[in-house]
């Protein structure tokens, strides 16, 4: 590992895609670990934090999903001491709909007044009079994936913020099909963000669908639900090509389709590194068979 910035010609290897109406690049960074252990507190080191994301930006990254409940409040009020004034490329994302208990636990909060309150919170600790995108987290199973039941309440109320010009795009989180349809006949829907990667594959044909649509898909947890075999083919993969899982996890979900977007969060300078050079790696055709093949079991 060099000491120097991953160069934004690196970044460009793995291309761009509409977030709303603004062109992204397709690897962009999560704000999630910037703040303490468990996503709760302040970071152990303030400065370090500062540090990732202005090399993530001079890095080339012009996409970052960041949201209040970090901390809470602690990751927003970093991003805008390190990039406060942004640059005007950057698109910043943020998600709404949950809040922390005094223990660091996750609470629903997605009623609409609490959804308003929150997106004003974002505004203010980010620093900003309008927010790029906000997606509606789903919170009705806090610890796990998604469940049905109508959002119709919810995304009424991010569309009127919508119409009152703070929020300029709104997406849906932790979502089923029914949930982003029922969305999608109340306003437009810029991105969607669910669990996806190799080993967890429930979304493959919904994001087909979204991206003949030009809809952006945001993956989260890229090394999240694997078993200890999947772990250790992915393993494989990546000494034979000489990188890491995660690169590797990463190159796959960028071969994946084109609309998906990465968020990869780290509080290490070396990790961010490591990740953004993920853009540059290509898989060969035996490896991308071999990753394939790591959820064939569970479909």
């Amino acid at each position: 590992m060099t000491d120097h910035s991953i160069p934004s010609s690196t970044l460009d290897r793995a291309g761009w895609f509409t977030l709303g109406d603004r062109k992204v690049r397709r690897l962009g960074y999560g704000a999630m670990q910037l703040s303490g252990p468990h996503i709760f507190g302040p970071p152990k080191d303030r400065a370090m934090a500062v540090r990732v994301l202005r090399e993530a930006i001079e890095s080339g990254v012009n996409h970052i999903d960041t949201c209040d409940y970090y901390g809470p409040h602690v990751t927003n009020q970093i991003i805008k001491e390190a990039l406060h004034p942004y640059p005007k490329e950057l698109v910043l994302v943020t998600k709404v709909a949950a809040r922390r208990g005094p223990d660091g636990s996750w609470l629903p909060a997605y009623s609409p007044p609490e959804l308003v309150q929150a997106v004003h919170d974002n505004l203010r600790n980010l620093g900003l009079d309008v927010i790029e995108a906000v997606n509606f987290r789903c919170m009705f199973n806090p610890m796990g994936g998604p469940v049905e039941g109508s959002i119709e309440a919810q995304i009424t109320a991010l569309a009127e913020l919508k119409h009152q010009g703070l929020i300029r795009h709104i997406g849906v989180s932790n979502v089923t099909r029914a949930q982003i349809a029922q969305a999608r006949r109340i306003t437009g829907i810029a991105c969607v963000q669910n669990h996806y990667n190799i080993a967890h594959r429930a979304d493959d044909a919904l994001i087909d669908e979204l991206a003949r649509d030009g809809i952006a898909y945001v993956p989260y947890f890229p090394l999240g639900g694997f078993n200890p075999l999947q772990s250790e083919t992915l393993s494989q993969v990546a000494r034979d090509l000489d990188a890491t899982p995660m690169q590797v996890a990463l190159a796959w979900l960028l071969h994946r389709s084109p609309n998906i977007l990465l968020i990869p969060g780290t509080s290490s300078v070396g990790h961010l590194r490591e990740n953004l050079a993920a853009a540059a790696l290509e898989l060969p055709v035996a490896a991308i068979r071999t990753l394939d093949g790591i959820a064939a079991p569970a479909r």
